[in-house]
């Protein structure tokens, strides 16, 4: 095995009311104006109320505009907002289309500096604290996706500085995500466990918190659906979906993701349901290719037959989410417009198989 494994300049605070820690955490990163990056939504609830109460008067602006799948004139606006309060620093409070957005403000306004940051050692230009009310993961990486609303295609960016420096997970918040929603961004969590233990990049330390998340999520996710003002089950999960997101940081993602992301783009299917559809479809292609990896993911989810793949697809039933791309809108005529675009996608080229435009059809034909 031949590897390097990076880590990021990153405090992670975990536990109910760490979200109260904001202001604190931003006083210790320098901050004096502060933007906080969000939707209506999370503007308006009471846990968005909780936290700009914490950031107190350092909280000088709030863009609420954050849209799913982060579209370029949005990130444009946030942008320009930053510039024009003099923002030093980003909260971020959502879901993964949150952490994504201040990813990428952080990321253009770096490149209009004159030293954009090229290791993990450098300093961001803007620092970025982010309160994740989901399960992505995006809050840990130091890449975001964007999308061209107009060639309705997710393309990729970041760099070593770009990770949020802060990330406080409050159980708490979480209380108030749906269940549907809940089990859309579970099964991206999932995902990120299954593509970081068979991905060809992969670190030993990124395999074994891959497994851990996967064993942890594919226990807690039901009961979070089942009961979703359960506490316990809510700190459980959110716990295993920071194991998904340090695993990424370490690992690349393959077809799955590459497909799910494309599907987003092309129909506007949120991300957490594309990746649910998928999974297991995916999974099946690269089984012969990774079958240790696939064994390993079996244990973890309890599954004494070793089938990986079936374990995936029950815990999508059970958790009640469509079975097929064309029950959320998704037509043949996607598919296969996906499929001819699929040979150009950079995160297909990083499957631990080669995936031609044949393969990409199949695995989102089974899907449909």
């Amino acid at each position: 095995m031949n590897w390097t494994h990076v880590s990021y300049a990153q405090e992670l605070r975990f536990g109910s009311r760490a979200i109260e820690d904001a202001g604190r955490a931003l006083e210790a990163l320098g901050a004096r104006r502060v933007l906080l990056i969000t939707t209506s939504r999370g503007r308006e609830s009471a846990s968005g109320q909780r936290l700009a109460r914490s950031l107190g008067g350092a909280l000088v602006a709030v863009f609420d505009g954050a849209r799913p799948h982060v579209p370029q004139g949005v990130v444009r606006s946030a942008h320009e907002r930053l510039r024009s309060e003099r923002i030093d620093a980003i909260v971020s409070f959502g879901g993964g289309s949150c952490s994504d957005l201040g990813k990428a403000v952080c990321y253009f306004e770096e490149q209009q500096g004159e030293e954009p940051g090229t290791s993990c050692f450098d300093r961001p230009a803007v620092p970025h604290a982010t309160v994740p009310t989901t399960y992505s993961g995006a809050e840990l990486t130091p890449f975001f996706g964007m999308m061209d609303e107009t060639a309705r295609r997710k393309s990729g960016f970041g760099g070593p500085t770009i990770a949020p420096a802060i990330v406080l997970y409050d159980p708490q918040v979480t209380l108030d995500l749906p269940p549907r929603v809940s089990a859309e961004t579970g099964m991206n969590a999932l995902a990120h466990c299954v593509e970081a233990a068979w991905s060809p990049a992969r670190t030993v330390e990124a395999e074994a918190i891959a497994l851990a998340g996967a064993a942890q999520i594919y226990r807690w996710l039901p009961r979070v659906v089942e009961h979703p003002q359960d506490l316990e089950a809510r700190t459980a999960m959110l716990a295993g979906a920071m194991l998904a997101g340090r695993a990424l940081q370490n690992a690349s993602m393959g077809v799955h993701h590459g497909l799910a992301q494309m599907v987003g783009a092309r129909t506007g299917i949120p991300h957490g349901l594309a990746n649910a559809l998928i999974l297991a479809h995916a999974a099946q292609f690269n089984a012969d290719a990774v079958p240790d990896a696939m064994g390993r993911l079996a244990a973890a989810f309890g599954r004494r037959d070793g089938d990986a793949v079936r374990a995936i697809d029950d815990l999508r039933a059970r958790l009640g989410l469509p079975a097929h791309l064309s029950d959320c809108g998704v037509s043949a005529e996607d598919v296969e417009v996906i499929a001819r675009l699929s040979a150009a996608n950079t995160t297909l080229a990083k499957n631990p198989k080669r995936v031609r435009e044949a393969d990409a059809r199949a695995i989102l034909a089974a899907a449909l």
